[in-house]
């Protein structure tokens, strides 16, 4: 069993201490410990959080492996710190039965860089008229736990209802992809004064709230729980904030690039710009800010979406929607909420690792950095500054919003139960 003994790291951004780790596990974390015969990374200045944890990554695995494949997924994943990602099932074929998710299960397996939980289709086909098969899903080997529709909305109240009833047996959870979609028949980006100016169908606000607001309804009605996708608009926000403080099973996630960019990027008719949801506007963006500063958003979730560069590389109207941001996140993270004073890292550890685990029921991650515990740990260096360069991506894809953009933080080190899968910032 080999030993690491990590010296000198803030710990959730604390006082240094030292954290040994003996196999799979953390042996002992306090100052000044001996060494002994455990390899010695040293990590004054850094900050030691646990494994990331990311419950919306598209893998493309099976069907677009052009892409990105789980192994590629799983390396920039480990880049980016995460020891665990959360596999969405819009591959093809659909992740909609036992079969499909156990296949991507056992590909993360294989990986070695970063554990995969596949998440399951509400329905088959993505096609929002018949339950897929939720309950073989979740007695299968993968186990799943979360299911979602991502990439197409579940809009007929019944089939969610039914969703909602049918994964509180075993306390699943239904993520939401909140669109409207005849409100968004048509649309290019945020609906408001950008879209007018330029001449592009406008995506309303509207289309994201009116979801969130039937489906925190249904989920009190039937006491199950519910978690909204890449929310983005300072109306969602407040109508979840609004059904907390009911006490309803309610979480949500937001991503990086909802945190930092607008729509006036759109202005450059750049494709890198064009996502679902689409980016919005400067209040948007502060409001989506304080709600996850404050808890009413739990998570933040990239919603890593690779493309091959010919379905970026083309005119804006037939681009594909999608960024990717395994690789970017925490740097976007430490921008936003740690350099804004927001928060702080331990907020971080909460916010990308603790909660994020919590909310899909992942044994073994989002865990405290204390002895005894699963050596699933990540190593930032908060004062590195670097410009974003996609060509050196691990991730198949380069559709990075950032390409060029300086950004502060760096993963120096991965762990995934104690086996380092990043050393100085490259794959192990």
């Amino acid at each position: 069993m080999s030993k690491i003994l990590i010296r000198g790291a803030k710990v959730l951004g604390g006082e240094p201490q030292d954290v040994l780790i003996d196999g799979e596990t953390i042996a002992q974390v306090g100052a000044g410990l001996e060494a002994g015969d455990a390899t010695v990374v040293e990590a004054d200045g850094q900050i030691l959080l646990p494994g990331l944890v990311d419950l919306h990554t598209h893998l493309r695995e099976p069907g677009r492996e052009d892409s990105e494949t789980v192994l590629t997924g799983t390396k920039a994943a480990a880049v980016g710190g995460y020891t665990a990602v959360h596999a969405m099932a819009n591959t093809f074929p659909v992740a909609d039965t036992a079969g499909v998710v156990e296949q991507v299960w056992r590909l993360g397996r294989e990986s070695g860089y970063c554990d995969v939980q596949p998440v399951g289709a509400v329905t088959v086909g993505l096609e929002g008229k018949q339950l897929a098969e939720l309950g073989a899903m979740h007695d299968s080997a993968a186990g799943v736990k979360v299911f979602s529709d991502d990439g197409k909305c579940v809009d007929d109240a019944v089939i969610m209802r039914r969703a909602l009833e049918y994964v509180k047996a075993f306390d699943g959870v239904v993520a939401q992809h909140a669109q409207e979609p005849r409100l968004t028949e048509g649309a290019q980006m945020n609906e408001g004064i950008v879209s007018a100016e330029l001449g592009l169908g406008g995506w309303p606000a509207v289309a994201e709230e009116s979801i969130i607001a039937r489906d925190v309804l249904l989920a009190a009605h039937v006491g199950s729980r519910v978690h909204i996708c890449h929310l983005s608009t300072a109306g969602s926000v407040e109508i979840v904030r609004w059904a907390k403080s009911k006490g309803w099973n309610v979480t949500a996630e937001v991503t990086p690039h909802h945190l930092l960019l607008t729509d006036e990027l759109v202005r450059s008719y750049n494709p890198v710009y064009k996502v679902n949801p689409p980016l919005r506007t400067e209040t948007d963006v502060m409001a989506l800010r304080e709600a996850l500063a404050d808890g009413t958003i739990d998570c933040v979730a990239t919603d890593h979406a690779p493309h091959p560069h010919e379905d970026k590389d083309c005119e804006w109207a037939a681009a594909a929607m999608g960024m990717v941001g395994l690789e970017t996140a925490l740097s976007v993270v430490q921008q936003t909420m740690v350099e804004t004073g927001l928060i702080d890292w331990a907020g971080v550890a909460d916010r990308m690792s603790f909660r994020p685990a919590a909310i899909g029921r992942l044994d073994g991650h989002g865990r405290p950095v204390s002895a005894g515990e699963p050596a699933n740990l990540t190593l930032v260096d908060p004062a590195y500054r670097g410009v974003v360069d996609p060509a050196g991506f691990a991730s198949r894809s380069r559709n990075t919003p950032y390409e060029g953009r300086e950004l502060p933080g760096r993963v120096t080190h991965t762990f995934l139960r104690g086996r380092a899968t990043v050393v100085d910032g490259k794959l192990a």
